[in-house]
């Protein structure tokens, strides 16, 4: 059965299905010894020579999934010219050897849930919008609280970009010591640090932002920084339901 170039070379653990395109317009793939630059092109894998930069590409990774705790201090990303921690990092140190990629992101200061796959069509399944996955965020916030700002919190905010995010499912989870108040956030969206734009609206500085669960799946709790659990099929059924 024939596939998509860009597929063939994703599923073969090359690079993301969109980081193959980007391999394939820049000529660097070959079919039976012509250079293709049409990530779009049909091949059958099972009969095709594919050549990455002069070298054969492997059969097919198996399929996984993995929910990996990311921690503060990483960045989402698998390589960075600035030699920054990566996830690429993280995975080597757990010996995880397939190519998996990230679903989604959190920022380096942020830690928690992070899906990472190599099943393109369940990455786009997990990150497109239409698909509607909730988020939930348990955040620490410094500064004095109250019922006004709770409002801003749950309310519409413009980002510096000029995007205003809807509406967000809030909650106060407890009060600390300090002016310490811990939130519990629920977005539909995930804009790029829309959480702490959210809160520096509401005159609160984020202390702390764990990502805890995407739609139906948490994290589990015995999963510490840096660790990961393998998902289970019925798991993954569970949240694209």
């Amino acid at each position: 059965m024939e596939e998509r170039l860009q597929n063939i070379l994703a599923k073969a653990g090359v690079a993301s299905r969109r980081g193959s395109a980007a391999i394939i317009e820049e000529g660097r793939v070959a079919v039976n010894g012509v250079v293709v630059t049409e990530p779009g092109a049909r091949f059958d894998p099972a009969i095709a020579k594919v050549l990455v930069d002069g070298k054969a590409i492997g059969g097919r990774e198996r399929t996984r999934t993995i929910a990996l705790y990311k921690p503060v201090g990483v960045l989402s990303t698998m390589s960075d010219p600035f030699g920054g921690r990566t996830l690429a990092d993280v995975l080597r140190e757990v010996g995880i050897k397939e190519r998996l990629v990230p679903v989604g992101r959190l920022d380096k200061d942020s830690e928690g849930l992070l899906f990472m796959t190599n099943d393109g069509d369940l990455a786009l399944k997990l990150t497109h919008p239409r698909y509607g996955h909730v988020k939930t965020y348990l955040v620490k916030v410094a500064g004095k609280w109250s019922e006004e700002k709770l409002a801003i919190l749950r309310g519409r905010v413009e980002m510096p970009d000029g995007y205003v995010t809807r509406p967000a499912q809030v909650e106060v989870i407890g009060h600390r010591p300090g002016n310490i108040t811990i939130l519990e956030f629920k977005l539909g969206e995930g804009r790029k640090r829309q959480i702490r734009y959210t809160c520096s609206a509401a005159h609160l500085v984020v202390l702390a932002l764990k990502r805890v669960a995407v739609g139906a799946y948490r994290l589990p709790q015995s999963v510490k920084p840096g660790e990961w659990v393998e998902l289970t099929a019925a798991e993954i059924r569970a949240i694209l339901s």
